[in-house]
C-alpha cells in the first residue's frame, strides 16, 4: 500500500525517555484529535504541521512525563503521516487500561481554528490504518478515543467520519435503498441484502463473515452495533439499523 511515511528522524523527533513496551496485536485503530486550537494556516503551510507535531510530543513527555509522543502516528492535513511510537509500540493516549486494545492515530485538527478535517488529512488517517492492518497486525476495528473514554475526543466532525466507517473523501454515495424485508433469525436468511449489510458492517470494523448469510453471529453483532448507537437492541437489521449501519444519524 501507499503512505508517505514521515519517520521520526526526519520530523527531528527526540528519542524515547525508556522503553516501549511490545504490543503483539491490536483489536483497531482508535482516532484522535489534539483537543485544543490548531492554527488553519496548517491547512496550506506544511512547515506548520512539523511544528505542531513537536509541540505535541514536547508536551506530552514534559507535560504529562510520558515516555515519547502519546500516538502511534499522527496525519495531517497534506496527507502525510509522521510517526510516533510505531508498529509493534504501545500507545499511551487512549486512556488508563484502554491502550493495549488500539493503536493510536491523530489526526491534525483541534476543538477552535482548523475543526473541518480537509481530504489530505482523512486520506492520511485511513493510510495510516491501512499501514497499521498490514503491518502491525492490527485488527479491523475503527473507533474515536471517546468509545470506552469520557472524553470529546476526536470532536463531532472527525467522529461523525469515524462513525461512517472512515471512508475514503469522494468514495462514499450513501447508504444503498433498504432492501423492504427485515434481516433477522431465526431462521437463518440468506441474500445479497444480507451480503451487502455484513460487508458495510465490516467495513466499519466489526468482526463478522460477510458469507451471505444472518444466522447467530450477524445477529449478535447488530445487537451490539444497536447499543453502540443507542437504539433498541432487538438484533433485526430493519430500516433504521441499515440507514445507521452507513452512518446517517438518527433523524
Amino acid at each position: 500500500m501507499a503512505i508517505d511515511l514521515v519517520l521520526r528522524g526526519e520530523w527531528d523527533a527526540r528519542p524515547p525517555q525508556g522503553s516501549y513496551t511490545q504490543l503483539d496485536s491490536t483489536r483497531g485503530v482508535k482516532v484522535h484529535y489534539t483537543g485544543g486550537h490548531v492554527d488553519p494556516g496548517l491547512a496550506t503551510d506544511h512547515a506548520r504541521c512539523m511544528a505542531l507535531v513537536q509541540a505535541i510530543q514536547n508536551h506530552h513527555m514534559d507535560g504529562n512525563g510520558w515516555l515519547d509522543i502519546g500516538y502511534s502516528y499522527v496525519a495531517c492535513p497534506h496527507r502525510e503521516v509522521f510517526e510516533g511510537r510505531g508498529l509493534y509500540h504501545l500507545p499511551a493516549a487512549n486512556g488508563a487500561g484502554l491502550n493495549a486494545g488500539h493503536y493510536a492515530v491523530l489526526g491534525l485538527v483541534g476543538s477552535t481554528g482548523l475543526v473541518t478535517p480537509p481530504d489530505g488529512l482523512l486520506h492520511g488517517v485511513r493510510d495510516a490504518i491501512e499501514f497499521l492492518r498490514e503491518k502491525g497486525n492490527a485488527g479491523n476495528e475503527i473507533k474515536g478515543h471517546r468509545d470506552g473514554y469520557a472524553t470529546d475526543c476526536p470532536g463531532d466532525k472527525l467522529y461523525a467520519w469515524v462513525r461512517r466507517g472512515a471512508p475514503r473523501p469522494g468514495g462514499e454515495a450513501g447508504p444503498p435503498e433498504f432492501p423492504g424485508r427485515l434481516l433477522r433469525y431465526p431462521p437463518v436468511m440468506r441474500g445479497n441484502d444480507v451480503r451487502t449489510w455484513q460487508r458495510q458492517m465490516v467495513r466499519r470494523g466489526w468482526e463478522l463473515t460477510a458469507d451471505g448469510a444472518y444466522g447467530p453471529e450477524s445477529r449478535e453483532v447488530c445487537r451490539r452495533f444497536q447499543r453502540s448507537v443507542n437504539i433498541e437492541d432487538d438484533g433485526i437489521v430493519g430500516p433504521l439499523t441499515w440507514t445507521l449501519t452507513w452512518g446517517t444519524p438518527q433523524s
